[in-house]
């Protein structure tokens, strides 16, 4: 068994190759046009992927958007941010 300081975060502590997603979230600012834009120029989506994942941003408040190491959706966050999307990252769910 294992034992954490009482200072870690479980969710630091996670071995580095526990699955990562990039999750963006729903806003009121954003048009649905321009984050179909963002998702094709920053991800390289087809139209329609980038559609389907804005309208599941839209419809369902939230969209995985990416996958990978911690540190590639980190980046992928930051670059969310830039384009003012609003954006965190998340271990992956349970299949």
């Amino acid at each position: 068994m294992t034992l954490l300081s009482p200072d870690l975060d479980e969710r630091t502590s996670a071995r580095a190759d526990t699955p990562w997603v990039a999750v963006v979230w729903d806003d009121p600012v954003n048009l649905m046009s321009y984050v179909t834009y963002v998702f094709q120029q920053h991800f390289g989506f087809s139209r329609e992927k980038a559609e389907r994942l804005m309208h599941q941003v839209n419809d369902e408040g939230r969209a995985i958007v990416a996958s990978g190491p911690r540190e590639a959706m980190e980046a992928h966050v930051q670059s969310m941010h830039g384009y003012g999307l609003q954006a965190t990252v998340d271990k992956a769910p349970e299949a």
